[in-house]
């Protein structure tokens, strides 16, 4: 059965449907081409051919990429390079057609989708809200293959096509036109019968929409090198050189428009075979495959119930950030119970200030900014919250104040309420101890900023029911969350394992390294910020009550440094209150500043140099000690869970594809080496974990 069905209407104009049999998606796998081939041969056989629409015979996406599948069974570079270059051979065919060919657009148009669409002479596409357009191969390590760093340029200037490449960005409808990538928007219901229209007259490709000093510097090879260096720079400053597709993106640009469109496409696809067998590539593949797998999965043998409406205990920033996701991200009505009214206040302003910000740039609409504030109400009492669901609480990491929310949800609420903690540390069973319902108790562990950080831990005690946690793990689905569930315990998977990399950074702080020193190594390493930054943002106060517990429940491994303590008695507490490692007076202005006055507060002096490299590697290899225990002890059942756990919710480098895959990939002999080192060093923190030590006497790997 053929995936390309071909009608040709009265007015001898062709309609080829795109329909992937069984699959939800349509995505382009290499064997389409011998269809393809086919219908391109029957099309250019017809002399009374008029035009050609091409569409998607589903009903909300278009071509949602490439099947990344089909890269993963490539054995060498050639098989990849004959990949790339079949895509540009045929979208070279569909672009020499003597008919106008018109793409017909409704839903996701991205990666070799948006590059079918681009060769074709025209595009228009619905002002669904599900309507997006963009190459985001570059989010997999890889660049556009089948011609799209040759022909978006064309189409969109050469910024904007580097903008667009270099982040992933997709394009909503208007600014798909705007830009100058779509000819027409339209609703769905007439998208057909716009791009037969189109397809009927003769289409003359539009240069691309520049502003004055854009076409100025596009108009010159200087000034397009001048671009190029500028986009090279960016690239290096955010990267650090660890992701090598930005650069060739960049390259297959250049050669294209310095030299000629065939030199492009040469370079396109040799980068393209390249990239696809880098590490890199291959982990962020692998990370790819594992949160699509994940998407599938309930948590439980259970089938969720629906949750129709959800309460929000606490206005604070976590609570604003929870109650912004679950009313507005998943639409679901939500309450929000504070101790006063400007806690109240404060939750809704969360959710405005970022709704007017989409308004601001019209990604909706103002009637759509008012309906989902409608989606928030706020109670100081426990009025109106009988029929909640399921009940997130977000109130301060004290356990007699959770045990008093148990008692007042199952007081007020229904006996189904689902009561989620958004602990980060406090074990789900203490929380749950003198509960008149158990199982209806477990732990919900966002990471901040809440509507940015797609992370969630479900945290199931031991008689949490099946029921909870399959309709926990939907909950935050919805709220368009990755959750990992994992087994109750101090600090759950991922604290646990930041708690020993933070503190490792304090030790080597008090030993005599630098706070610019520290925060540079993690960095360059591939940790979106440093160590002492995290601090900062997070809170010193927050890390100061986590760190007891941890070390309480876990033991003396999580001992924090001593003098740490003068932090908050010299109340310092980061950038909530503008007092903490760095500066964030005036006289900063927006520069990273550190405090220099915090030096005498720790009673340090800074005049260690250590290599980068080594301050990495000694907060680093703690992580990864910590991470094989959690594994040891099943506080995640696999390995999976962990590695995502940590790019999710802590920034490990993604293209090291988390702390199992790395430890893969030093070998788990040469881990366990570094950490004896260390613990001959250092002490007994650094001893390796029981699962390490078995792993390297008899050669196993993760994975």
């Amino acid at each position: 059965m053929s995936t390309f069905t071909t009608t040709i209407n009265d007015d001898n104009i062709a309609i080829i449907s795109m329909d992937v049999a069984g699959e939800k998606m349509n995505t382009l796998r290499a064997e389409f081409g011998e269809q393809m081939t086919t219908v391109l041969d029957e099309l250019e056989a017809n002399s009374a051919l008029k035009g050609v629409v091409v569409i998607s015979g589903k009903p909300d996406n278009f071509i949602a990429g490439a099947d990344i599948t089909m890269l993963d069974s490539c054995q060498s570079r050639d098989d990849v390079l004959s990949i790339s270059r079949m895509g540009q051979q045929m979208f070279d065919r569909i672009e020499n057609m003597k008919v106008p060919v018109v793409a017909a657009i409704n839903g996701p148009c991205l990666g070799g989708g948006l590059e079918l669409a681009m060769a074709c002479h025209a595009r228009v596409c619905t002002d669904d809200a599900k309507t997006v357009l963009g190459l985001p191969e570059v989010q997999l390590g890889l660049l556009p293959g089948s011609g799209g760093t040759q022909r978006l340029p064309a189409l969109v200037g050469v910024a904007k096509s580097l903008d667009m490449m270099l982040t992933g960005k997709q394009l909503r409808a208007k600014q798909a036109k705007k830009a100058g990538l779509v000819d027409d928007v339209v609703p769905k219901t007439i998208l057909l019968e716009a791009a037969l229209k189109l397809a009927s007259k003769k289409v003359k490709r539009a240069k691309p929409k520049l502003d004055k000093v854009n076409a100025l510097l596009q108009a010159t090879s200087a000034g397009r090198n001048l671009m190029f260096n500028q986009a090279e720079k960016s690239v290096l400053a955010k990267t650090k050189g660890h992701y090598p597709a930005p650069l060739k993106i960049i390259d297959c640009v250049r050669k294209g428009l310095n030299e000629s469109r065939s030199k492009g496409l040469e370079v396109e696809a040799s980068h393209f075979a390249d990239l696809v067998m880098t590490d890199e590539s291959k982990a962020l593949r692998q990370l790819f495959f594992a949160t699509t797998e994940m998407k599938k999965e309930t948590g439980s043998d259970a089938q969720p119930e629906k949750v129709n409406k959800a309460m929000v205990l606490g206005g604070g920033l976590m609570g604003g950030g929870i109650a912004n996701v679950t009313a507005i991200k998943a639409n679901i009505p939500t309450r929000i119970k504070d101790i006063s009214h400007d806690g109240i206040s404060q939750a809704f302003k969360y959710s405005y200030d970022l709704l007017n910000k989409k308004f601001k740039r019209r990604f909706i609409t103002r009637a759509e900014l008012e309906s989902k504030m409608n989606n928030l109400t706020g109670t100081v009492d426990y009025r109106g919250v009988k029929d909640v669901d399921i009940v997130v609480e977000a109130v301060f990491e004290d356990l007699k104040l959770k045990h008093q929310m148990v008692k007042d949800v199952e007081e007020h609420c229904g006996e189904h309420t689902i009561f989620a903690s958004n602990t980060s540390s406090l074990p789900i069973g203490k929380i749950a101890e003198h509960a008149a319902r158990p199982e209806n108790v477990i732990g919900l562990h966002y990471f901040s900023p809440v509507d940015k950080m797609p992370l969630v831990e479900v945290i199931a005690h031991e008689t949490t029911s099946a029921q909870t946690i399959a309709t926990t793990v939907a909950f935050a689905k919805k709220q368009g969350k990755t959750p990992i569930v994992v087994k109750d315990g101090a600090g759950f998977y991922v604290n646990r394992i930041l708690g020993l990399y933070v503190n490792e950074a304090a030790n080597v702080l008090m030993e005599g390294d630098s706070i610019e020193a520290l925060d540079k190594a993690l960095v360059e390493f591939g940790f979106p910020v440093g160590p002492v930054t995290l601090l900062d943002e997070v809170g010193i106060d927050v890390g100061s009550k986590i760190s007891p517990i941890l070390e309480a429940e876990l033991g003396d491994r999580f001992k924090a440094p001593a003098a740490f303590d003068a932090l908050l008695n010299d109340d310092r507490k980061g950038k909530k209150n503008r007092k903490g490692f760095y500066r964030y007076d005036k006289k900063a202005k927006g520069k990273k500043l550190v405090d220099e006055s915090v030096y005498k507060v720790l009673g340090v002096t800074p005049s260690k140099e250590t290599p980068s490299k080594e301050i990495a590697q000694r907060c680093v290899i703690q992580m990864l000690n910590e991470a094989t225990r959690c594994l040891e002890e099943g506080i995640i059942s696999n390995v999976r869970d962990g590695d995502i756990g940590a790019i999710f919710g802590i920034g490990f480098p993604p293209f090291l594809a988390g702390p199992f895959s790395y430890i893969d990939k030093l070998g788990v002999t040469e881990v366990v080496r570094l950490l004896k080192d260390y613990q001959a060093q250092h002490g007994d923190r650094f001893a390796p974990s029981e699962l390490l030590l078995e792993m390297s006497e008899n050669d196993k790997t993760f994975y």
